[in-house]
């Protein structure tokens, strides 16, 4: 899900945006009622893991559809920021998953699929929640983009350094995988928005609730398989999910800030680092660990957006007041 691609959008949301501020905000509702139900019916869902990779290739192709050329210009115009970005990501949240899973010696399963969400690249709803949070919107989508295009690389190497500890990985058809579920539906949606802009245009406003809905169904079968560890172990990756977010956003807004970035760099990078394509690292996880390690990664999806709403609401509320303070002291000036 993305947002207008100005750094500063005009007042007043178009249609795009005003759809994707209502899906991030209702997200993390959906998702309780998807989990409540798997949990209350597990046997109604718990034959439908085959649907998760293409649910996945959905919401990656409605991201490759948000895109455009000018996103990655960012690259060429201001380097450091997307380079500290990007290296945050794949540095401070893979080794934070690990941290975590040691220091809450969390069995063989639950660590993996926690290193897993931290392996991952960033989320596809960062960008709704850095419009929100008055941060920098067009270095959020170039950081996702960049992110997303890297993780056949850096998202199996990463887990198999730090995850293969406590499980076996195949990196190699994992690599695979990430490629046929996020790179090549990632591209074809670019390709087809550069070939067909008015269509896809007027297809906009519907692809946060597309990808909303599509996540929703992975969180729904991953807990419906996986019923009976949740109920044995839920507070437990509870902690570490809540853990795993604070500590992205903290020493990803502790990064930036470190490297004299602006306050809307500062803001963006903390949301880009702790919001994870969860939803991808839950697919993973069934696929090449077992079902108990796709729960950090479905956990993470309820939490990283109630957070995220959260943040976003503090720090626009901030923005807010010390542009009246300014307006104020310039007022009292004359």
């Amino acid at each position: 899900m993305s947002t207008d691609r100005n750094v500063q959008p005009k007042p007043g949301l178009d249609a795009e945006e005003r759809s994707a501020k209502i899906a991030v905000t209702l997200f993390p509702l959906l998702v309780l009622a998807g989990g409540a139900i798997a949990l209350l019916t597990p046997e109604t869902f718990s034959g439908f893991s085959k649907a998760i990779n293409p649910l996945l290739m959905v919401i990656m192709f409605g991201m490759g559809l948000t895109l455009t050329l000018p996103d990655f210009a960012m690259v060429v115009r201001k380097p450091l920021p997307v380079f500290l970005g990007v290296a945050a990501q794949y540095v401070i949240m893979p080794l934070l998953g690990l941290g975590i899973a040691m220091l809450l010696q969390l069995p063989p399963a639950l660590a993996a699929g926690v290193i897993l969400v931290g392996c991952a690249p960033g989320g596809t709803s960062s960008n709704v929640v850095t419009y929100l949070a008055k941060g920098d919107v067009a270095l959020s989508v170039t950081m996702t983009s960049i992110s997303t295009l890297l993780a056949p690389i850096f998202t199996p190497l990463l887990t198999l350094w730090l995850a293969g500890q406590y499980l076996p990985v195949d990196a190699g058809s994992m690599a695979k995988s990430i490629v046929q579920i996020v790179l090549i539906p990632v591209v074809l949606g670019l390709v087809l928005r550069v070939i067909l802009p008015r269509l896809v245009a007027k297809m906009l406003p519907a692809l946060p609730w597309v990808s909303v809905l599509a996540i929703t169904g992975v969180v729904l079968i991953v807990v419906a398989g996986s019923a009976a560890a949740i109920f044995s172990a839920g507070l437990l990756i509870l902690l570490a999910v809540i853990l795993h977010n604070a500590g992205g956003v903290a020493l990803g807004y502790g990064t930036a800030k470190l490297f004299k970035q602006p306050i809307a760099s500062r803001r963006t990078m903390a949301i880009e680092v702790g919001m994870q394509n969860s939803g991808l690292a839950s697919g993973l996880a069934k696929t090449y660990f077992t079902p108990e390690a796709a729960l950090p990664g479905a956990v993470f999806s309820v939490w990283h957006n109630l957070s995220g709403a959260f943040i976003a609401a503090y720090w626009r509320r901030s923005s807010a007041k010390n542009a009246a303070f300014d307006a104020e002291s310039q007022l009292a000036a004359k």
